[in-house]
């Protein structure tokens, strides 16, 4: 009786111990996914961006027309303005769809004076590319005409990066998702953990079986020498008893 209450005490803790392993090996798994969708999501500062695999944005208040056109992929390049907090602005390069041109409509023509109507500043997206020679070529030729005389410095291919940094920002290239997948699988791998608790609080996990059996042997194999030590010693004590007796005999 006692040996069989010992047995389901031995074994439930087994069963809490391996719940709170999964549930922590499962909280990992989250916290890993969260981050990585985190990261996934993640939209910088045109200003901050360090390669051309980071989706990042302009928020634009002045946008020239088009200098440069891209015929193959049906786009065309632009001069924009982001103005910051503080008054001070930086030019940069972007590429947009022709057929998105009505949506920077009013920023264009607010740029060029031909409203009085000051539109909100517009936040655009997209991917860095590299830019190419024609275009740094026809940005140095046109930019005297979107700039302010009294702003303008004098533009070449040597200090080009400097002022105009050496990409421009795609708007014709959507968000790209590539963690997805990994996502899915640790959200995966998560659920099958929950399984697993679920089969372990419901004494179908075999790993608590094996465990147990384990323990169980180990636990029988010390009895086993326990008794075999016990038995030693008993038969050490009989012999001394016997000895004594025989010493006693040989007195008479």
């Amino acid at each position: 009786m006692a040996k069989s209450k010992r047995k389901k005490k031995l074994r439930f803790i087994i069963k809490i111990l391996l719940c709170f392993v999964y549930l922590l090996i499962g909280f990992i798994l989250v916290f890993c996914a969260y981050k990585l969708y985190e990261k996934d999501q993640e939209i910088i500062n045109w200003a901050d961006v360090e390669n051309t695999n980071q989706y990042s944005y302009i928020e634009i208040s002045q946008m020239s027309e088009a200098f440069a056109v891209i015929k193959e992929d049906h786009k065309q390049i632009h001069f924009v303005i982001e103005q910051e907090k503080d008054k001070s602005w930086h030019t940069y390069l972007v590429a947009i769809k022709k057929s998105d041109y009505e949506k920077y409509k009013n920023i264009i023509d607010y740029t060029y004076e031909r409203t009085k109507e000051k539109p909100k500043p517009l936040k655009i997206y997209g991917y860095p590319v590299k830019i190419s020679n024609n275009i740094k070529l026809l940005a140095i030729k046109n930019i005297k005409n979107f700039v302010p005389i009294e702003n303008q410095v004098v533009l070449t291919k040597s200090n080009f990066e400097e002022y105009l940094t050496d990409t421009y920002l795609d708007t014709t290239q959507s968000k790209s998702h590539n963690l997805n997948y990994i996502i899915i699988i640790l959200l995966l791998m998560t659920f099958v953990l929950l399984i697993l608790i679920i089969f372990t609080i419901l004494d179908k996990d075999r790993i608590v079986d094996e465990v147990d059996f384990i323990l169980e042997k180990e636990m029988s194999g010390k009895n086993k020498k326990r008794s075999k030590r016990k038995n030693h010693k008993k038969k050490l004590g009989n012999n001394k008893e016997k000895s004594f007796k025989d010493s006693d005999n040989d007195l008479i």
